[in-house]
């Protein structure tokens, strides 16, 4: 009868255990199925960490309601958790009051009123990989009989398929998990890649993205880049990345070609043989696995990836495979550049101001090559043409060369560049602190170029001194500036040497906001939301302006507003159901919130 009764509660037991929930709750049912159906009063399972030297209590039941605090870290010399896995059997202490063994246990049993204690151990571990062990605790004095023994033994193991089970299920989910990442990681650096193709963007993201050190040898532009030092090495990153800047390069370049015209076997992927460098006077021995990068079938390059303390999972050769497109794409934009490359210095200038240039280096060496140096601080004077003029049609051509003999003669160097709608000198920068003089030539310069303009179109252009450029992306921003005031100086009459001061920020601003093709983008964007705001008098564009400054975030933003989050949920489900808008796309959110902004400049125009 008492082992019918057992393999009942051995259903209910299993039942238990296994009703789905994470690694914890699956061992806290474990111990509570574990006192109920064997009649024991308390119980914990305890994780043995043996290099510590301490067990830990992961899960504890404790029906008593005398709420007080109880110790969840245990010496392993006072504790029979670790006896029980050395032995792999359990440890039964009939009376812990009296034990002279286990002084841990003594001590608490008179704390928590209790006498005999079973220890089992457990064939599996938590998620850090330490074994488990289950105690269970008796109020009174017991002894244990084989058949109690075995029937708990077999609530252990119900126990510990479940977590085994639970372990598998989180490493499904953790594998499923990196190869989603790694899919999505794909899809942007190739997307990174078609859209810019700078090694410069390309690199901290493939940083991020492998915990080993990668080398990126470019073989069209004789480029070798690197970033974390090889794992085990024992010198810094800012130490390798110099090294391999400086005498280290053409090696590891040397030994890439090496690898990729002379494979060992038939795989693409090639492990050099065991190659030998110096850094700042440590001395590194390594095997690098190195990966061909392939353009039109032509190597363009090479990966270069050092061992790490872990192997290559399925996830990390995904990644791999995903950054070797995005470099090949890269290297495959610079052939098709350097085959194109012969370009005067208007066309460059073009590219560069334009934005038509996507790498630095690249654009960097091209006018370093045409005279150019653009990571050198420097300033350009803008000379736009007048409209009218005998000599308007070919102006630009013709006062290149006057405007070049004024430079040397006010002690100032440059290099004079030819556009369609005038010129540009560009110059070094000057400080032009309180107190600095430096600028005083520069002016001098503007003043006489607009004199010998004026003098021979027989109308005064337009003379615009830009503010500092460091770098090639500020060379478009002060272009765009320079003409964005020289036609606000048209639109208010004004002409020769031009500064901001003289207008302010509002006629800026209404100069770009006032534009039919402004308008045409906010009634576009935005346009049908505001009419109906006006007729119903509803609030949508307040909602929809107010969720955008808050980032899109529903709390914030019903915080701002004063809204219950359900009712701005409703609002924002309306605007989406009437106009068609979702922000919640990152590009139509962008658009959208571009709109409300010129929409609040406009409105304010007088």
């Amino acid at each position: 009868m008492v082992e019918t009764s057992r393999i009942q509660s051995l259903r209910v037991v299993a039942s238990l255990i296994n009703s789905g929930g994470d690694l914890a709750t699956v061992l806290q049912r474990l111990v509570l199925a574990a006192c109920r159906h064997a009649n024991w009063s308390m119980g914990s399972i305890m994780a043995v960490d043996v290099e510590h030297g301490y067990g830990l209590v992961v899960v504890r039941h404790d029906p008593t309601l005398i709420q007080r605090p109880l110790s969840d870290r245990w010496e392993l010399a006072t504790s029979p958790s670790l006896v029980a896995l050395r032995r792999n059997e359990p440890v039964f202490i009939r009376d812990a009051r009296v034990s002279e063994e286990f002084p841990g246990y003594r001590r608490e049993a008179f704390e928590r009123d209790y006498h005999s204690v079973l220890v089992v151990p457990m064939n599996c571990t938590d998620d850090e990989g330490r074994p488990l062990v289950l105690s269970v605790v008796s109020r009174s004095i017991v002894d244990v009989t084989e058949e109690d023994l075995t029937f708990i033994g077999m609530i252990v193991q119900l126990g510990e398929i479940a977590v085994e089970r639970q372990h598998r299920l989180r490493a499904e989910t953790l594998s499923a998990e990196r190869l989603q990442r790694a899919l999505e990681v794909n899809t942007s650096l190739l997307r990174q890649a078609l859209e810019d193709g700078a090694m410069d963007t390309l690199l901290p993201r493939i940083r991020d993205l492998l915990p080993y050190s990668l080398v990126i040898v470019d073989f069209t532009a004789n480029l070798v880049t690197a970033d974390r030092a090889p794992c085990g090495s024992g010198i810094t990153d800012a130490a390798w990345q110099a090294a391999v800047s400086a005498g280290l390069g053409p090696t590891i370049m040397k030994a890439a070609r090496d690898a990729i015209d002379h494979p060992i076997g038939d795989h693409p992927t090639a492990t050099a043989p065991t190659l030998f460098w110096e850094v700042g006077g440590t001395r590194i021995r390594t095997a690098p696995r190195i990966d061909p990068l392939t353009a039109d079938g032509e190597a363009v390059g090479a990966l270069m990836i050092f061992p790490g303390p872990q192997p290559y999972g399925q996830a990390d050769l995904l990644l791999l495979d995903g950054i070797k497109h995005a470099l090949s794409i890269q290297m495959l934009r610079n052939v098709i550049r350097f085959r194109y490359e012969n370009r005067t210095l208007t066309d460059l200038f073009l590219e560069l101001v334009e934005r038509r240039w996507r790498d630095h280096r690249d654009i960097g060496q091209r006018a370093l090559r045409l005279g150019l140096n653009l990571d050198r601080p420097t300033q350009m004077i803008v000379v736009g043409l007048p409209d009218r003029g005998p000599k308007a049609v070919s102006a630009a051509a013709d006062l290149h060369l006057p405007v070049q003999r004024l430079l040397p003669l006010h002690g100032v160097a440059g290099t004079l560049v030819t556009v369609p709608t005038g010129l540009v000198c560009i110059i070094p920068y000057v400080d032009s602190s309180p107190g600095e003089r430096g600028q005083g030539p520069v002016k001098r310069l503007m003043a006489q170029i607009a004199r010998a303009v004026a003098d021979i179109l027989h109308a005064e252009p337009f003379v615009v001194l830009t503010n500092r450029c460091d770098a090639p992306p500020d060379y478009a921003d002060a272009w765009d500036r320079s003409w964005r005031m020289i036609r606000i100086a048209q639109e208010f009459g004004r002409s020769g040497i031009l500064d901001a001061r003289q207008f302010g920020p509002l006629p800026m601003l209404l100069a770009a906001a006032s534009t039919d093709e402004v308008r045409g983008y906010v009634a576009d964007s935005i346009g049908a939301l505001i009419e109906y705001d006006r007729r119903h008098g509803t609030p949508y564009m307040e909602t929809l302006a107010a969720y955008l400054k808050t980032g899109c975030r529903t709390k914030a933003c019903s915080d701002q507003l004063g809204l219950h989050v359900t009712t701005l949920r409703y609002r924002l489900a309306r605007i989406a159901e009437l106009f068609g808008i979702d922000v919640e796309n990152p590009e139509r959110r962008f658009s959208v919130e571009l709109a409300v902004h010129l929409s609040g400049v406009i409105d304010r125009a007088p």
